[in-house]
């Protein structure tokens, strides 16, 4: 069975709290990159190439990977894969640069993962010095472009998905579903522990509820969750009273909307999608926005962690811009799970494998492209900014009902 959406993903959100503030960046000569020397146009030998994956995003770019491997064995000889929690992602990495010793190259990770790394200087600086190598990057999309300005120097967008909020319900329990917060907030008063969310440090769709409320509601700063939330920390505090319990993270939240136990849930395009393919939630769920809706957007990267061979990073590059070509994006399709996926423009669902393009079929929603088209998209908030909100909402809205 595949990952649902957002599995290891979302936990990286925990990253931000405990890792940002660690020590600074390792000093071994690995660590500064010191034994890679300039990077070639291409590996002097074809190397092995180690990928480690902290944000479920295989599930979308390994077909591209593998067939690069197959398509230039001159670069690539062999590649390996392992996934890992997220929150052990600085951890692995520092120990591996620590020690001199680093044989991953090329990690795949979310904003969080790639922000924690790059505020403890881990990742090698790939833009712009590298950015002739990566003409495919001039090809994103306009929001996924915007994704990318949070990467810094230091990660190069893989894929891209306008995320939500969005609420998903089933339409024999709710068959007038909520239209504008005042209205969820009402439902929620009248059927008490039936709506839900989870808690947003280890949640997309739950991070993304949250900051996505700054917009329905009209607070003063979207942007500012301390000085410019007072509409958005209200709202939550009142929807709490009428919240049994948070669940950690959103797989549980999308079970308890399959058993009944919940009415409503927050939601993304890809956990709308992807639950229903796999069967974990029914089929006839639907979706709604509330009045006032933004997308919130989300975007998966590659990063070279600092200690990786000449030759490694060479071949890494490579891999990186033939990724970005329309006929590898039309894979980030998948069955749904970062839907839409693809970072680059003009890449359509008739490009992709016929597998996704069933899936969609069957499982997708008609009423997405309007909604992706027709409405504005916000990027997260910053790395600190982040931080805060996650802080401010576990010390003051949900922390004590969080589900052990």
């Amino acid at each position: 069975m595949r990952l649902n959406p957002r599995t290891t993903v979302l936990a990286s959100s925990a990253l931000l709290v405990g890792l940002v503030a660690a020590c600074g960046a390792p000093s071994s000569p690995a660590a500064q990159g010191g034994n890679a020397g300039e990077v070639p146009q291409k590996p002097s030998k074809p190397v092995t190439l180690n990928v480690l994956d902290v944000a479920g995003n295989l599930q979308l770019t390994q077909g591209m990977i593998d067939d690069f491997v197959k398509q230039h064995p001159d670069v690539i000889s062999r590649v390996t894969y392992s996934k890992a929690p997220a929150p052990d992602l600085v951890g692995k990495i520092k120990a591996q640069q620590g020690a001199g010793r680093v044989d991953i190259g090329l990690v795949l990770t979310g904003t969080d993962g790639l922000s924690a790394g790059a505020e403890q200087g881990l990742w090698e600086q790939i833009l712009p010095k590298h950015k002739d190598r990566l003409s495919n990057m001039d090809t994103y999309q306009e929001p996924a472009a915007k994704m990318q300005e949070l990467a810094g120097d230091y990660g190069v967008e893989v894929t891209y998905y306008p995320s939500g909020p969005l609420l998903e319900y089933m339409p024999d329990k709710v068959p007038n579903p909520p239209k504008s917060a005042e209205e969820l907030l009402a439902y929620a008063k009248a059927n008490p522990g039936k709506v839900e969310y989870a808690r947003p440090a280890n949640s997309g769709p739950g991070r993304t509820f949250l900051m996505g409320l700054p917009y329905i509601l009209g607070d003063k700063d979207p942007k500012d969750p301390i000085n410019g939330w007072d509409k958005t920390w209200a709202y939550l505090k009142e929807l709490g009273r009428y919240i049994n319990t948070y669940q950690t993270g959103t797989t549980a939240t999308m079970k308890d909307l399959a058993n009944g136990t919940v009415n409503i849930v927050a939601t993304t395009t890809g956990w709308d999608i992807n639950p229903r393919a796999l069967g974990t939630v029914p089929e006839s769920a639907k979706v709604s926005t509330l009045k006032g809706f933004h997308w919130v957007t989300d975007a998966h990267y590659a990063v070279i962690p600092k200690g990786a061979s000449a030759d490694q990073q060479a071949a890494v590059l490579q891999l990186v811009q033939f990724m970005l070509t329309k006929e590898q994006q039309a894979k980030a399709y998948d069955d749904g799970y970062f839907y839409p996926g693809p970072a680059v423009e003009g890449v359509d669902i008739s490009m992709a494998p016929k597998k996704s393009q069933d899936t969609i079929a069957k499982f997708g929603r008609p009423e997405y492209d309007a909604l992706i088209k027709d409405n504005p998209k916000e990027v997260p908030l910053d790395n600190k900014s982040m931080v805060a909100a996650f802080d401010k909402w576990d010390r003051e809205i949900g922390g004590s009902k969080v589900k052990k």
